[in-house]
């Protein structure tokens, strides 16, 4: 961290688990995504899995920490965008191996000491199947949240758009689902998707700082690198202190063809709105 940027800075990357490089993390194995990313300046990753659990955990903390980086939290979003597992499946099969696989993440996201996050695993509805869905991923989010404390981790529910899932799409109704639930949880909130809800994200991140363990930026509009001169940076900063945020950051959006320029110009542009009128 630095003194104009208190929290630590992360970049979204793939575990070598994933059938391929998620499309908005580096594109480039963990060992040379942690590497590039380190000499870039940031504090640490976010990693996204596809079927890793507790047993990966030691590999996956030795590839990260070579390059001096940490392992800030497990992304799960690959269960569902690679290999089509959702909690809302019409299959029972299909929803206990999805399932699986999140609660595999809370163990591997356990033994590291990190948040577990979830988001588009969750699915979308069916005509005429909306409510049993509900309560579906109602149920297998009681049980990931409950896995998750059991073994040392913590779930953060994320506000997704309703491209991405018929589910909480506000961080209000994603606290609906985190405040009924008897585990320890919190929230990711992510400025692409609040964009796209038409959710104020600077009001978003005042109201919900607290309770917040990450949020993932992204420039608005493309979903690409961030900008300096991005005129809502620094009130996103401001929300943060002022609401008492205590996570990490993420950088997860496109790549533009470059991922190293991208991360390079999207830390630019954060340390740059954080040390503020020059």
């Amino acid at each position: 961290m630095t003194a104009a940027l208190p929290w630590p800075l992360a970049y979204t990357v793939s575990g070598d688990d994933c059938a391929a490089s998620v499309p908005l993390g580096y594109a480039a194995p963990l060992a040379e995504a942690v590497r590039h990313l380190a000499e870039l300046g940031y504090h640490g990753v976010e990693v996204q899995v596809r079927e890793s659990g507790a047993h990966a955990a030691e590999a996956l903390a030795r590839t990260v920490e070579a390059a001096g980086l940490q392992v800030l939290g497990i992304g799960t979003g690959p269960v569902a965008a690679q290999d089509r597992l959702t909690l809302t499946d019409p299959s029972p099969d299909v929803r206990r191996h999805a399932l699986s696989r999140l609660s595999g993440a809370a163990r591997l996201a356990g033994a590291l000491g990190v948040p577990v996050t979830l988001g588009q695993t969750r699915g979308t509805f069916l005509p005429g199947l909306e409510d049993v869905q509900r309560a579906w991923a109602e149920r297998a989010v009681r049980q990931l949240a409950e896995e998750a404390a059991d073994h040392g981790s913590r779930l953060l529910l994320e506000p997704q758009s309703r491209a991405n899932t018929s589910l909480w799409h506000t961080p209000e109704e994603a606290l609906a689902v985190v405040g009924s639930l008897d585990a320890p949880a919190g929230l990711v909130l992510d400025t692409h998707h609040l964009d796209a809800e038409g959710v104020d994200a600077v009001r978003a991140v005042a109201d919900h700082a607290r309770v917040t363990g990450c949020l993932q930026l992204a420039a608005p509009g493309t979903r690409g690198p961030l900008a300096t001169g991005d005129q809502r940076l620094p009130a996103l900063l401001t929300a943060l202190r002022s609401g008492g945020f205590t996570g990490w950051l993420t950088l997860e959006h496109t790549q533009d063809g470059d991922s190293r320029a991208a991360a390079a110009r999207s830390r630019a542009a954060l340390t740059t709105a954080a040390a503020g009128p020059t």
